[in-house]
């Protein structure tokens, strides 16, 4: 048995099966090896042109602290459109009413909660410079469970008191609903306390999968024609909220999405001069482009500007009542004063979290797309950060602590869980910076902002119909991101045709019949009703299962599918780094490592490299050890 330089062992019987292959074979493979090189090199040498440049910090490389934290603002300032929509979008169905106060609680423990689990990502997880943050998939799931009758808004009650309900027909104890004298926090508490319970028991299943290395053999059975409808209903089925935040006044949700669309689209090339210091240049201008980095943050602040002007001059309504209100800058001022300066968020804080099976299994669709969105953010996050292809323990290790993250969040209480966020990776390529210290700096202002309790009552006080044109924005990309899958798929079959017109009409139609015949399915048992409940009323996991059972059952090519394309992208993702090494004149040891660039970046931190000598660390599929079979088939 033989020893790499990395630690990795190479079995004699592996050695001699390949010394006994024919020279004739052994050619023809090298020969087809090389021959796919050239046919790609010449195709990614125009896609892969930018990230062939020099970049400015590579992810070993360590900024001076004070550019650090300036960056890791800038990724901040990235990260906070999609940070604040979700707990925006859960304060209509988790019934916050009138208590803002408590929403900027909630705001502020999903920012404290990001910059943890960003650190934990970057230090033990993947460890590449990726943002983690709320997520998306897990809306559908949670507007499934609170569509439940259990919990409408207000929770009914005989006396139509909150503080009167027999809350042991719902496993609840009475001292929880009225907390502080607050009836209003009571009936919000008891919904977050539901959704923790949901997330905590299904992020389980998402580190089941990470630490036994199982997503590797799920990506085998996942197409386009199944990536596709999961993602595009996320937005899909979101819809109803942007479009009740943008009708309390249309003209400036409009005018949000217009500036979105200006400074994202036709301003993106611009780039504004900044002056600069440094001991070497002295004062300069370094050109940044700003409308192309932070497109919806100018477009909420100018809107919100504008709304301010509106609000001084009472053209705005000034009655409550009246359409247009809630456009007003002062209409939710009163948070700013109730609220608390420093406040740090605490696991229990809205009290134990409860389990409901059907929750649970709900909860589980929106893990499985979290999971899916990731792996793609890994491979985009590698490339531009220059890194090699993340090796299988990496992927697992990442799964594995995105699921610690959720379950983090799910006993926070944000009511949502965590996954990688794809803007962040974006900016990595704009800014050329894709240093792990930027990152973990991020992390820490997400967390610094998260104790202080005014900056996030100071984002309770948006306009409503502001954050109607972020939703649409937003939204809307979610689902056109979901669309563009199809461009690996055959679009002229129409097997495919069928798949995705049913998969897509099924997603929408059948959830929204659930959702208004509640008592529709009556199998005698209450947990299962609750659980096919839930899982038909979220869109996402009705037109996945549909595409992935249609894609599998019916007839067609690999080709056909999409799937021959599929893992041809990835493939042709790991040649350009071979290419790149090869440009360098890397070293052969270090080729046939499988870390061509920074050996190193994927292993454990410093104080752990003692995990890597444990012989059983090889058998475990998050250790950099148990990469053996990939180094056996890069050095064959």
């Amino acid at each position: 048995m033989t020893e790499l330089s990395n630690g990795h062992e190479v079995t004699d019987s592996n050695i001699d099966r390949t010394l006994d292959q024919e020279p004739q074979e052994r050619s023809a493979l090298t020969d087809g090896i090389l021959e796919e090189k050239e046919n790609l090199t010449l195709q990614m040498e125009i896609a892969t042109k930018d990230d062939s440049e020099e970049l400015l910090y590579g992810i070993a490389d360590n900024p001076p602290w004070v550019l650090s934290f300036a960056l890791g603002f800038q990724h901040y300032l990235t990260a906070f459109g999609s940070t604040l929509s979700v707990p925006l979008i859960l304060a209509g169905p988790l019934c916050f009413g009138e208590d803002k106060v408590g929403l900027s609680e909630l705001i502020a423990t999903t920012f404290f909660t990001s910059g943890i689990i960003t650190i934990l990502q970057t230090c033990l997880g993947v460890r590449l410079p990726i943002i983690q943050g709320v997520t998306f998939a897990f809306l559908p799931p949670t507007m499934a469970i609170l569509s439940l009758p259990r919990w409408a808004c207000p929770i009914p009650s005989a006396s139509g008191l909150l503080s009167d309900v027999n809350n042991t027909d719902y496993g609840l104890d009475n001292h929880s609903v009225v907390i502080n004298g607050s009836q209003t926090n009571g009936e919000w508490h008891l919904r977050i306390r539901e959704l923790q319970g949901a997330i905590c028991m299904a992020s389980l299943f998402q580190i089941f999968i990470g630490c036994s290395g199982l997503m590797s053999v799920i990506m085998r059975y996942v197409g386009p024609l199944t990536v596709t409808p999961t993602i595009a209903l996320i937005g899909l089925a979101l819809f109803e909220a942007a479009a009740d935040k943008a009708a309390t006044q249309w003209w400036i949700a409009f005018m949000t999405l217009f500036l979105i669309a200006l400074f994202s689209q036709y301003l993106k090339s611009i780039s504004i001069p900044i002056p600069t210091f440094s001991m070497s240049r002295r004062c300069s201008f370094s050109y940044l482009p700003v409308f192309k980095l932070f497109p919806i943050l100018l477009a909420m602040l100018l809107s919100w500007f504008i709304c301010h002007i509106l609000t001084v001059t009472n053209i705005l309504p000034t009655e409550k009542g009246e359409w247009g209100f809630h456009a007003r800058t002062d209409a939710r001022d009163s948070v700013l004063h109730k609220s608390k300066w420093i406040r740090i968020p605490y696991p229990g804080q809205w009290g134990l979290p409860t389990v409901s099976v059907g929750a649970v299994f709900g909860m589980l669709a929106g893990v499985l797309a979290s999971m899916m969105e990731s792996v793609a953010d890994y491979y985009a996050c590698a490339r531009l950060s220059g890194a090699p292809v993340p090796p299988p323990s990496a992927f697992n290790r990442g799964i594995a602590v995105e699921g610690f993250g959720c379950l983090f969040a799910g006993l926070m209480g944000t009511g949502n869980g965590t996954t990688s966020y794809s803007e962040n990776v974006g900016a990595i390529g704009i800014t050329k910076v894709g240093s792990r210290c930027v990152v973990l700096a991020a992390g820490i202002l997400l967390i610094l902002m998260g104790c202080v309790g005014k900056v996030g009552a100071l984002f309770v006080t948006i306009p409503d119909p502001v954050v109607g044109g972020m939703f649409f924005a937003m939204f809307g990309m979610i689902v056109a991101v979901g669309l563009s899958n199809l461009q690996f798929v055959d679009l002229s079959s129409s097997r495919n045709i069928f798949v995705i017109a049913f998969s897509l009409f099924i997603g929408l139609a059948f959830p929204h019949w659930i959702s208004n015949h509640r008592n529709a399915i009556q199998t005698g048992s209450e947990v299962f009703d609750q659980i096919v409940t839930v899982l038909c009323s979220t869109s996402m996991f009705v037109g996945g299962f549909i595409g992935f059972v249609l894609d599998l059952t019916l007839p067609g090519t690999l080709e056909e599918r999409g799937i021959t394309k599929w893992r041809q992208d990835d493939k042709q993702t790991e040649l350009h780094e071979e290419l790149k090494c090869e440009e360098e004149n890397h070293s052969i040891d270090k080729k046939q490592s499988g870390r061509r660039i920074h050996p190193s970046v994927y292993d454990f931190p410093k104080g752990l490299h003692f995990l890597n000598r444990i012989p059983c660390a090889k058998c475990i599929p998050i250790c950099p050890g148990s990469d053996t079979s990939d180094t056996l088939e890069r050095v064959s």
